[in-house]
């Protein structure tokens, strides 16, 4: 059981904390060397002590006269800002402490891409949970983890996204000419059946309530409108190196399936467990070996029935619309992202409705004219540009 020397990046976030106990089971085989939260002050100086965590970023600079600043033990470092937890994913804080090899980025929406980039960069082990680095920076991120040239020395990618996770189990071994589609299982979300008339009535908290999955809020409401499985599909694109046409959606309603890959000679191999993150959590911190489960194992002979079904498109049109732009490429995935970042936020702040974010997310793309992805800071523009065309969309929309 080797050692992992370990940055976890969105620590107060619900993979974040899964992470910790994951690291609080695997014993002296995990070191929490630094943490960084977005404003949980309270939460993040609690970890901090649990773990002897001396190096903390907090991404929001406003907090920095907070009272609740004296919770965290006598001696800990805190930076501040968005470029503190970009830099303590490029650098060990301590270098004569030890340095850090593996980067978990559980960061929420584009703020993670330049964390994501500064790992890979440094030439770390990038446990990724932030999917939205990939859906706008894929053709930046995976040529420095070794897709399609020689990468960045030391620099490794392995997904905790747990269908991502299932399909690179199911490849491990397999000649990748070999392969013929990849299949990313969907539970259907709470909404599964409805009609588009009755998704235009779902509230907040229905959208909330995933049936089998415990998530954060956003990247819950993305598997509700199935946002989130049109991602992962464009996630798949660029860490397997398959191409659209060979990536199917199917809905698998009890999420035990985590994912498939189909062969050439018709055999179908797949990932199957509990539905418990800290799985797929620790496998990106422990690969190439396995360790003793961190939750409770499979009982198959307690397990419902297995149920498959397509898709519906028409009516969940946030899956369709993710699907055109990540045939379109380029810079249409980054748009894409922004402004379902923008409209979730407004859905969860109840500023539209349920199928506004779809809306907002079909007019945006339908104004602009994609670009081939050439550095950060062009896709930062090009995000600041959809944020602002998603505002007024929705601005719109609330007036009519």
């Amino acid at each position: 059981m080797h050692q992992v020397d370990l940055t976890v990046l969105g620590s107060t976030g619900s993979i974040g904390r899964q992470t910790l106990d994951v690291a609080a089971k695997a014993g002296s085989a995990v070191r929490i060397v630094a943490l960084s939260a977005n404003r949980s002050i309270d939460l993040l100086a609690k970890q901090a002590a649990e773990f002897g965590v001396k190096y903390v970023a907090i991404a929001d600079e406003s907090l920095k006269d907070s009272p609740k600043l004296v919770e965290f033990p006598e001696g800990t470092h805190i930076s501040w800002g968005k470029q503190a937890v970009e830099q303590l994913a490029a650098q060990s804080p301590d270098p004569e402490d030890g340095r850090v090899d593996t980067v978990l980025n559980s960061l929420v929406g584009i703020a993670g891409l330049r964390a994501s980039y500064a790992a890979l960069k440094a030439g770390r082990r990038l446990a990724l949970a932030n999917k939205e680095s990939l859906v706008v920076g894929g053709e930046l991120l995976m040529p420095m983890a070794g897709k399609g040239g020689h990468g960045v020395e030391g620099a490794e990618l392995l997904p905790v996204d747990s269908e991502h996770s299932a399909i690179f189990q199911c490849l491990i071994g397999e000649k990748d000419s070999e392969v013929q589609r990849l299949w990313i299982t969907a539970s259907g979300g709470p909404f599964r059946g409805y009609t588009r008339e009755q998704l235009s009535k779902v509230t907040r908290d229905q959208a909330l309530a995933h049936p089998t999955w415990s998530m954060g809020p956003k990247i819950t409401i993305d598997s509700s409108t199935l946002m989130n499985k049109g991602l992962e599909v464009i996630e798949a694109y660029h860490l397997f190196c398959c191409d659209f046409d060979h990536i199917s959606v199917v809905v698998h309603p009890q999420s035990r399936i985590h994912s498939m890959v189909e062969y050439c000679d018709g055999s179908v191999k797949a990932q199957l467990g509990v539905t418990d993150m800290r799985i797929p959590i620790q496998l990106a911190l422990s690969y190439p070996d396995r360790w003793k489960t961190p939750c409770e194992p499979a009982n198959f002979t307690q397990m419902m029935d297995f149920t498959f079904e397509a898709p519906d498109l028409e009516t969940f049109g946030c899956l369709k619309l993710a699907l055109e732009a990540g045939h379109q490429g380029g810079t249409a995935t980054t748009v894409l992202n922004a402004a379902n970042e923008v409209a979730v936020a407004a859905f969860l702040s109840g500023a539209c409705g349920f199928l506004d974010i779809e809306g907002t997310v079909g007019d945006v793309l339908a104004m602009h004219d994609g670009q081939p992805v050439e550095s950060l800071e062009q896709i930062e523009a090009v995000d600041a540009w959809a944020r602002q065309k998603s505002r007024e969309v929705l601005d719109k929309r609330e007036q009519a």
